[in-house]
């Protein structure tokens, strides 16, 4: 049980930091084509890793 706690939390970390790098490298226009600003990188990242 613990162990499979923790590797979820681990793979759910992975998805949380690709997802910020891939967000990261979009220009301020693809980004606003998403509806994403710069400064909400992180928290749509974590809404999508850890939901």
């Amino acid at each position: 049980m613990f162990v499979t706690y923790i590797l979820s939390k681990i793979r759910a970390y992975k998805v949380y930091r690709e997802t910020v790098q891939e967000l990261a490298q979009l220009s301020d226009r693809e980004l606003a084509d998403l509806g994403i600003a710069r400064f909400d990188i992180t928290r749509v990242a974590r809404k999508a890793s850890f939901a």
